[in-house]
């Protein structure tokens, strides 16, 4: 496998150069043809047993679960979601022995898998923790096992772009449990470290995850082909467009071909820069939706108990032990506790003041090497550290188990980030816990902070009500405001000067 790395900014685009794969052939979008299939089209055969479920069955799993298939054929609406394990299709035994672990699909995988494994390009809007990965993760898996194509060296078949090496990681674990029982090579490849050992692990890799960054880096130094790449993921696409990664997955993704290639978007938010991405890169995709219908606003998970506390900046760090003391003192297995902060600065300090209070901590903030993140983090998930202290760095994407509660020191810079934050709890149909501290510093966002909390039908304090409930332009951390609002009609005002 390749050693893992770091991605942290867009490369540059640098002049191409010839493959390495194409040393071994002359390749060039797969013109000698043999044994290429044209369609990306796969043969799926729904389980009997699941045929002869009645339909309020189903029916009453897409109610339950607020799920909205669609479509622009009646191919989708057709399938069954898959409600259990037993249903899947006749497939290698090997591949679907992890799955003992779990009791049964989540909602994201019962309604995609028989579209993915039927060889539809699918988006899934769902909120984070849902197990998108498995989603994505296990047709694909059987795709490549069953191929029956020879794989050239450095063409991978799969291809996963996610939009940071933590969550590129996570990716890899995942589909490392199903890859050493199944035989498929995996590598994951993300900036930081040395490219030479991602090279060597690129000649025998099936399955290819990956930051947009250093995968277009490899792609323009010929150290990857991706012209033979026929299952492509876009995991997290809101993330990516928001981190400016669009024209690196747009080089990205030109050489692969586009009537083989099956195509997988994921995201949490569906807003309109989100469609143009998956108009341009997907053929007639179904879109499923769990949890109401999409919209760019942000959906918390409402197994997640959230409390916001208004109170006076100079009062947190205080509060924050007071919390810490009655979540880890007083048992023999202390309870996983995420602490967010919004500055690396600020993490430093907060990490720095809970371990003088005897607290057992470790940090993640940009200013530490990829090691110490790493070891950091496996230390958390291990539960030599019960408490954690981040910046955004790990809102998105991190799979940690057991986070039983989340605390916000400071309000991140959107709503957006908010529930993103909080999504690290309440994970996998677990219920979870997360407490805010807000300051009349924040008060720009209390508007959007009070629709995702009645979203979710959660307590408004009245001490947050009092800073308003007008919901803001969106910001970008780079630009500013999007937007201001004027009235175009309104005559300009005449400005006169005494003599």
């Amino acid at each position: 496998m390749g050693k893992r790395s770091h991605h942290a900014e867009p490369t540059e685009l640098r002049p191409q150069k010839k493959s390495k794969a194409d040393k071994h052939s002359k390749d060039k979008k797969s013109t000698d043809g043999k044994g290429d299939d044209d369609s990306n089209k796969s043969a799926y055969t729904q389980a009997a047993a699941l045929s002869a479920l009645p339909q309020s069955q189903i029916d009453q799993f897409l109610q339950d679960n607020i799920i909205k298939v669609t479509d622009t054929s009646a191919d989708a609406l057709s399938l069954r979601p898959i409600l259990s394990f037993d249903y899947l299709p006749i497939g290698d035994d090997n591949l679907y022995s992890p799955l003992k672990s779990f009791p049964a699909p989540t909602s994201i995988q019962a309604v995609t898998w028989p579209l993915l494994f039927s060889g539809r390009d699918v988006v899934g809007i769902a909120e984070t923790g849902s197990g998108k990965t498995l989603a994505f993760g296990l047709p694909c898996l059987k795709k490549i096992i069953e191929s029956k194509k020879t794989r050239k060296p450095y063409h991978p078949s799969a291809v996963i772009i996610s939009p940071t090496r933590e969550l590129a990681m996570q990716i890899y674990d995942q589909f490392m449990k199903f890859a050493d029982v199944s035989n498929v090579g995996v590598t994951c490849i993300f900036g930081g470290v040395g490219k030479d050992e991602q090279r060597t692990a690129l000649r025998t890799a099936g399955i290819v995850v990956a930051t947009p960054g250093r995968l277009k880096d490899l792609q323009n130094d010929g150290s990857v082909n991706l012209s033979k790449v026929k299952y492509l993921v876009l995991d997290e696409a809101d993330r990516m467009l928001d981190k400016g990664f669009e024209q690196d997955i747009k080089d990205i993704i030109e050489p692969m071909p586009v009537s083989r290639r099956q195509t997988v978007m994921f995201t949490a938010t569906w807003p309109k820069s989100v469609r143009d991405l998956a108009a341009g890169f997907m053929s007639s995709p179904v879109t499923v939706t769990i949890g109401g219908d999409p919209s760019a606003d942000p959906r918390a998970n409402t197994r997640i108990k959230q409390v916001v506390e208004v109170l006076d900046g100079r009062d947190k760090e205080n509060r924050l032990i007071q919390l810490l003391s009655r979540s880890q003192r007083g048992s023999s297995n202390p309870e996983k506790v995420l602490v967010f902060c919004l500055y690396k600065k600020e993490a430093m300090r907060v990490e720095r003041l809970i371990k003088t209070k005897g607290f057992r901590v470790a940090g993640i903030h940009g200013d530490l090497n990829q090691s110490d993140r790493f070891r950091n983090l496996e230390s958390f998930k291990t539960g030599a550290a019960t408490v954690l202290v981040a910046t955004d760095v790990a809102a998105r994407g991190l799979d940690i188990p057991a986070v039983k509660l989340v605390i916000n020191v400071t309000f991140p810079l959107t709503v957006e980030d908010y529930v993103h934050r909080i999504g690290r709890t309440g994970r996998a149909g677990a219920d979870g816990h997360a407490i805010t501290f807000f300051t009349e510093q924040d008060k720009a966002l209390s508007g959007g902070l009070v629709n995702v909390l009645k979203a979710a039908n959660q307590d408004v304090p009245e001490d947050l009500m009092k800073f308003g409930t007008t919901v803001k332009k969106k910001q970008h951390d780079a630009y500013g405001a999007f937007f201001k609002d004027v009235d175009t009609d309104k005559k300009a005002t005449k400005i006169t000067f005494d003599d």
